[in-house]
């Protein structure tokens, strides 16, 4: 059974179960999310100037698109209004900062009809987070800039919330994945060439669960949970924020999503901070869900400058 709880007044406690059981929340616009999303818009049109973002890809080759979204992403993780508009909202939203960890918010942007999917676009395939070393109890906040299109949103794929499949996940280091992985997304533009966990047999799209919300709306749901990107067709690229929080007792207790298959190596809870402070995740909890103490490579990654 798949619920979508719409403008909830369900307590972060229950909230965060009933999305480790696999069920869906959606928070309607609220002042703290638009101010994080106009913030976002505001720093986007500068960097495009006088086009439209929306429509930049007919006015520009993609050379040039990558040009100009490459250096955004990193300025808009890095400006400290980002992060204090990303606080306010998480409580805003119901969160304890002194219990709720986050990473850093990322702009996203995916082009239509196929313009760039790779490297800064990159378009995702059906996949859990939980692939790429998250942490069981994390859950992500996903929310659009501008409005959105069924043919240019996310999907969810319910089905599989229990049944697991044959994966690439066993292969995945999440420190080899941050020292060159991430560090060199804008160095693909025609194709995609990062080595990444993808399913290893055929999947079925449907039955799929597709949330239209409001610029400034969000979507809430577990690391654990099967999704992709839809391919763009609007002819209208789509701009959003995306983040992820654990919390602190949750992880400590152990509650969390079920694992049907996902066994990368390594964890990403060293990239979580208190929300109220900034304090990094203690190490004793690092250790509890880290398989790989002695890999080599990157064990946070640092988003680069601007």
């Amino acid at each position: 059974m798949n619920t979508v709880y719409l403008d909830s007044d369900a307590s972060d406690d229950v909230r965060r179960q009933r999305l480790y059981s696999g069920q869906l929340f959606v928070i309607p616009p609220r002042p703290s999310t638009l101010a994080l999303c106009e913030f976002a818009k505001g720093m986007i049109q500068e960097a495009f100037g006088s086009i439209d973002p929306l429509e930049a890809q007919y006015h520009m080759s993609v050379e040039q698109y990558v040009s100009i979204v490459s250096p955004l992403k990193p300025k808009f993780i890095h400006d400290p209004e980002t992060k204090k508009l990303l606080r306010a909202m998480v409580a805003d939203c119901g969160c304890d900062l002194n219990e709720t960890y986050l990473d850093v918010p990322r702009l996203r942007m995916v082009t239509s009809d196929g313009y760039l999917t790779s490297g800064v676009g990159y378009a995702h395939h059906l996949h859990r987070d939980t692939w790429y070393s998250a942490p069981m109890a994390q859950l992500n906040w996903w929310l659009p800039i501008y409005g959105i299109e069924s043919e240019s949103s996310m999907a969810f794929h319910p089905a599989y919330w229990s049944k697991g499949v044959k994966n690439g996940s066993s292969e995945f280091n999440y420190y080899t994945w941050n020292s060159d992985g991430r560090k060199n997304a804008a160095q693909h533009i025609k194709t995609d060439t990062r080595k990444q966990p993808k399913s290893e047999e055929k999947m079925e799209l449907d039955p799929q669960i597709r949330l239209i919300v409001p610029p400034g709306g969000v979507i809430l749901f577990s690391a654990a949970q099967m999704h992709s990107t839809v391919p763009n067709t609007s002819g209208r690229a789509r701009y959003s924020i995306d983040f992820r929080t654990v919390n602190l007792a949750d992880l400590r207790s152990g509650a969390a999503a079920p694992n049907v298959d996902s066994h990368p190596v390594g964890t990403s809870l060293r990239d979580f901070v208190r929300g109220s402070d900034g304090t990094p995740m203690p190490e004793d909890v690092v250790q509890e869900y880290d398989n790989a103490p002695a890999a080599e490579g990157v064990l946070v990654y640092r988003p680069p400058t601007a």
